[in-house]
């Protein structure tokens, strides 16, 4: 865990947030894709958590980072510990919020078809948070925030780019809710490689102390 901002490819992310009480940076990294050896970046990822998380997770403690890594029972585990967490995702290539919305959508949408909880309920959910995303154009350092409460089964996103007001929506559907935890928290089936990494490697520093 940092004390300083860490620079995620030249986006500053600070060591901690507060929702209503602090959170630590425990992760970073990015989305990227390679296209004909270029390496194309998309987003750079800050995972907060509250430092309480460490209790939670008690059973790994001992494995290496590349263990924990590998284990989505470990990702599993942290998806579930009543703790606040929160993930802040920063625009490093510019794009149309639509674009982002559809490869979200059918990403929540995979996973849920695949634990057979693609309902009703999750759809019309699902459809709302991706309208939400619509309208908007994905500036460089705009940033989208995912917070989710201990307390419930909810996400609050907020996004805010230069010269707009901060645009925000609840999603309230707890299936939605998981897999959108899932999708940036869910070890080897995780949008970034490099923040599950990072993440193993800071827990599992964290777990020995």
């Amino acid at each position: 865990m940092s004390t300083e901002t860490v620079m995620v490819d030249e986006i500053p992310f600070p060591p901690e947030i507060s929702t209503l009480k602090p959170l630590s940076l425990i992760g970073h990294g990015i989305t990227d894709i390679e296209i004909h050896f270029l390496q194309i970046k998309f987003t750079a990822i800050g995972v907060y958590l509250d430092p309480e998380i460490v209790s939670h997770l008690q059973q790994w403690k001992g494995k290496s980072g590349n263990e924990l890594a590998k284990n989505d029972d470990f990702f599993n585990a942290l998806i579930s510990a009543p703790v606040d967490k929160l993930v802040r995702v920063v625009v490093i290539k510019e794009i149309k919020g639509s674009q982002y919305g559809v490869q979200l959508e059918s990403a929540v949408r995979d996973r849920l078809a695949e634990v057979d909880k693609y309902e009703e309920e999750e759809e019309e959910a699902l459809e709302k948070f991706i309208q939400f995303f619509q309208s908007k154009y994905f500036k460089k350092h705009s940033a989208i925030t995912y917070t989710f409460p201990a307390t419930s089964a909810t996400a609050e996103i907020s996004f805010v780019t230069e010269g707009k007001e901060e645009a925000k929506i609840k999603v309230e559907n707890a299936n939605v809710t998981e897999m959108l935890k899932k999708w940036y928290l869910g070890g080897s089936s995780g949008v970034s490689a490099t923040t599950i990494t990072c993440l193993a490697n800071n827990l599992s520093d964290l777990l020995s102390k």
